[in-house]
């Protein structure tokens, strides 16, 4: 996918694109008068005539897209431009249109980001298992952005480093389980690190997490032939900035390159899709670059809890108690509630490495699978100043969140009577999970965790994806250090 921003038509473009909603054409056009009355006749016979979305039509001599701007329900404004722009941008890839213009002088500057980000979402695909790669077919869409033009451009190398992130964590999140193990993704990390100006990374192996306390990972992880890690990534961008936050910024996210249930062992038919379970490391791993990338002047970390809950001669086992960095003991009641004790030691470091403010992504309960679907990432928060800018950011990216009560009725059920805690609850699954991991957050932090099982990855197309990862979260986490950056 090629993008032209110029201020007036270069007359070069194969085909043009008209956004509508209802009988109305959004953003501005070069039309005749002859070719507005045909515009009109196409959006009247849109409802109960012969035309439908993404109708190509020649008007004023020029083969032309109608795409539709409000064609889904329960989406945003911005959301449906990106879903509208992401059906165009398939159509004319598979009609082999080489050019397409679409005027946008009159589009807000979301507005024209919302296109970019749904016109580049649909130049994804995942196919490095197949035998038989072929390339999509290569659009340029020419934007006449008027007065607009330096801003748009500005707004275009910014999306292009976001896509870029999204891309990352799915490709990492959709590779298979055999490939992707713990010392794999590390590999993956320091790479990014190296190539990265700005970012620094640590790295924490079986012994030294051993050694150190984390024990949530040494738990999880001993069961398997390929050991845990910790990974520490650090971007600081208020060195020599002039206006600077004294915030710090920690992403934590949950790295289970892939999850049997241990002991307490998955039923088969939902095994295949765990090559997700460490969509929180991929998702904070990719934002972090990207922060780096657009040199944000924040503090940023990004704390990657990898481990494989597998079955060997060492795996831990139901009953078994261990202690937890910050003191408190655990009784492991279900080897299957695993990815809340790699994040006891994410939660840990974050407090270690001095955060003000901590958000946790993980795949972590099938409760919250059932209570919001596929659509909404449900989020519990301990502060409502940090909860708000959650969902803010997200909307801005047109990623849902929900806020989920920390209710502290079901807490006594985490009590167990010969540890302090068990790692699961009698009820209310996912505000369990939350709670257990309420007690390892550093105290005086802000802290969010959000519930992304539903979200990461899909078995049938929602939105940008055909199947697999969906990139969930990475932009909600640039915007939010955005955010910060202005506050």
């Amino acid at each position: 996918m090629k993008f032209n921003i110029i201020a007036t038509e270069s007359q070069k473009a194969n085909a043009y694109a008209l956004f509508f909603v209802k009988k109305s054409v959004q953003f501005s056009t070069i039309l005749s008068e002859n070719g507005k009355k045909q515009v009109e006749s196409v959006l009247n016979g849109m409802k109960d005539g012969p035309f439908e979305d993404l109708e190509f039509l020649e008007i004023d001599g020029k083969p032309t897209f109608f795409v539709d701007a409000a064609k889904e329900r329960g989406l945003s404004a911005l959301d449906h431009l990106r879903m509208a722009a992401y059906r165009l941008a398939g159509r004319a890839m598979k009609k082999q249109v080489p050019s397409v213009s679409i005027f946008l002088a009159d589009a807000a500057d979301e507005q024209f980001k919302a296109i970019l980000h749904g016109l580049s979402y649909a130049d994804y695909k995942f196919d490095a298992y197949k035998s038989k790669q072929e390339k999509n077919f290569q659009v340029t869409f020419e934007i006449v952005a008027g007065e607009h033009v330096k801003v748009f451009k500005k707004i275009a190398e910014d999306v292009a480093v976001e896509q870029k992130a999204v891309t990352l964590a799915r490709n990492l999140i959709n590779t298979c389980a055999s490939d992707l193990y713990p010392a794999e993704f590390v590999q993956n990390a320091k790479t990014i690190a190296k190539y990265t100006p700005g970012l620094s990374i640590k790295v924490r192996d079986m012994k030294q997490l051993e050694k150190e306390g984390f024990m949530g990972h040494v738990t999880v992880g001993k069961g398997s032939s390929h050991e845990p890690y910790m990974i520490t990534l650090s971007y600081d961008g208020t060195k020599g900035a002039k206006r600077t936050s004294k915030d710090h910024l920690v992403f934590v996210g949950k790295g289970l390159t892939f999850d049997t249930g241990g002991l307490c062992l998955k039923p088969p038919k939902s095994m295949p899709e765990m090559i997700s379970d460490m969509s929180g490391a991929a998702t904070v791993l990719a934002a972090i670059q990207a922060i780096a990338t657009l040199k944000l002047p924040i503090h940023v970390s990004a704390v990657c809890c990898l481990a494989e809950n597998a079955i060997g001669n060492k795996s831990v086992l139901p009953g078994d108690i261990f202690k937890a960095k910050n003191g408190k003991t655990v009784m492991v009641d279900n080897t299957d509630a695993e990815g809340r004790l790699v994040l006891s030691d994410g939660l840990a470091e974050a407090g270690e490495i001095g955060a003000t403010h901590i958000v946790d992504l993980a795949t972590l309960t099938g409760a919250m699978v059932r209570a919001l679907g596929y659509a909404i990432a449900g989020f519990f928060s301990n502060d409502d100043d940090l909860g708000l800018k959650v969902i803010n950011c997200g909307e801005a990216c047109c990623e849902k969140f929900w806020s989920m009560p920390l209710e502290e009725e079901y807490a006594d059920a985490l009590k167990d009577k010969f540890a302090d805690l068990k790692n699961t609850g009698t009820d209310a699954g996912a505000i369990s999970a939350a709670l257990f991991l309420q007690e390892f957050v550093p105290e005086n932090t802000a802290w969010a965790h959000c519930d992304i099982a539903g979200t990461a990855f899909v078995t049938k197309k929602w939105k940008y994806t055909e199947y697999g990862a969906t990139g969930f979260g990475v932009q909600t986490l640039i915007e939010l250090a955005r955010e910060f950056a202005q506050a």
